[in-house]
């Protein structure tokens, strides 16, 4: 008698188109699709190589060549020139400064004590 189940009887069924259903990327700069070879990883952002650049001068970065604030990428030269600009990150990079935010709470706060 064979002992064989009947599963292993029949031939395995493969399908004959094979697709990866992956989900596409999109670039932070352009929302246009990323393809591998094209592909930038910065700040856990997607960019095209060609799509990462400097918000001050529009020059192409590299990962060893940029440097980041909140959200926005610069050259490194320019991040250190709006910096010195003003003497802080606030107001160098168009923001109004922490300071007169704590200013702003605290009159806040002066003016609704009874």
């Amino acid at each position: 008698m064979d002992n064989r189940n009947s599963t292993e009887d029949k031939p395995v069924q493969r399908s004959k188109s094979f697709s990866f259903k992956t989900q596409k990327e999109v670039c932070a700069s352009c929302e246009k699709t990323v393809y591998p070879m094209e592909r930038l990883v910065a700040n856990n952002l997607i960019f095209h190589n060609t799509c990462f650049c400097c918000k001050h001068c529009n020059a192409k970065l590299s990962l060893g060549s940029y440097a980041a604030l909140q959200g926005e990428f610069y050259c490194k030269p320019h991040f250190q020139q709006l910096f010195k600009s003003k003497g802080n990150y606030d107001e160098g990079f168009g923001r109004k400064q922490h300071k007169e935010l704590w200013q702003s709470k605290e009159a806040e706060t002066i003016t609704k004590t009874p």
